[in-house]
């Protein structure tokens, strides 16, 4: 199979990067499924698709035509096996959980046909963790995307057991679909952008978790200093603080880090309030205009 052989592509959940993928594929032409595991998700994946399909940036480059063709592309099911149907690619963006994805993948392994290759969207796990359950690990590999009203570039990431025609066809999808592809020699824990990004996101969860400075601050010092457009707590609320708090309390259990524990239960504090972010309205910033977008945030 070569990439121009995918025309038909499966979304295993509906969340935030689940529905940003799904349109991306398509907007350059892909007939797409989203899959979740009730119809009242999907049925408000598909309204927040709707209302977001004229406001991010990356959809100025279509006409009026083409975003109304790339909705009607897009079919929704919570039937595990209509969903797989003629499915040439999956990309995976359940939470990050690596028993969850291996249990999902693995029930689609038993659904979709041989030649299907499976991709993760996993942010800070690696593909090994779940490469064996998926039940074709050779046609496995992250295709990693981050917000793509923002940027086109994607991580191509294979575990060690990968084929490298796999790697090949994954990486040539991305380019179909107007993205440029970071190809990746070996596992790594997020990718090359992410890793350094969960850097600055650690330091200033710790920052404000111990209560040296406010949110605010952190994100005036980041911005002042970098000449940024929004600060570490905004990305997080792009993110989405469920997704964040998932990660930080993830990896602080794997490694005893109680550095790292607080700073989950910080996050925790604000999802368990449902200010999950962008998506909820409201995160550690309140939306569609956020403190930090005033011109003089900065100045406090």
């Amino acid at each position: 199979m070569k990439a121009d052989d995918i025309k038909r592509v499966l979304i295993l959940g509906s969340g935030t990067m689940g529905q940003q993928i799904g349109y991306l594929c398509a907007l350059h032409g892909l007939e797409v499924v989203i899959y979740d595991i009730s119809e009242e998700i999907l049925q408000k994946a598909a309204r927040r698709i709707r209302k977001s399909k004229d406001s991010m940036s990356l959809y100025g480059r279509f006409t009026p035509e083409a975003i109304a063709a790339a909705l009607a592309r897009i079919s929704y099911s919570s039937n595990p096996q209509k969903a797989a149907e003629g499915i040439q690619l999956i990309s995976e963006s359940v939470p990050e959980d690596p028993l969850l994805k291996g249990r999902v993948l693995q029930q689609f392994n038993a659904l979709c046909p041989p030649e299907t290759i499976f991709t993760t969207n996993t942010s800070s796990l690696v593909p090994s963790m779940f490469a064996e359950a998926t039940g074709r690990p050779q046609k496995f590999c992250a295709l990693h995307f981050h917000v793509v009203s923002l940027t086109n570039i994607v991580d191509v990431m294979p575990h060690g057991g990968t084929a490298p025609e796999t790697v090949e066809l994954v990486t040539g999808f991305a380019r179909k679909i107007g993205q440029i592809p970071i190809v990746m020699n070996k596992e790594n824990n997020g990718y090359v952008y992410n890793f350094m990004l969960m850097a600055l996101l650690e330091s200033a969860l710790t920052l404000a978790s111990r209560g040296i400075v406010t949110v605010e601050d952190v994100d005036r010092a980041w911005m002042g200093v970098m000449r940024a457009p929004m600060g570490p707590f905004g990305i997080i609320d792009t993110i989405g603080l469920a997704t964040a708090h998932k990660i930080t309390e993830f990896w602080a259990k794997v490694r005893n880090d109680k550095k790292a524990l607080a700073n989950a239960e910080f996050l925790r504090m604000y999802v368990d309030q449902g200010k999950l972010g962008i998506q909820s309205g409201e995160g550690f910033y309140t939306y569609p205009q956020p403190a930090y977008a005033d011109p003089d945030f900065v100045k406090g």
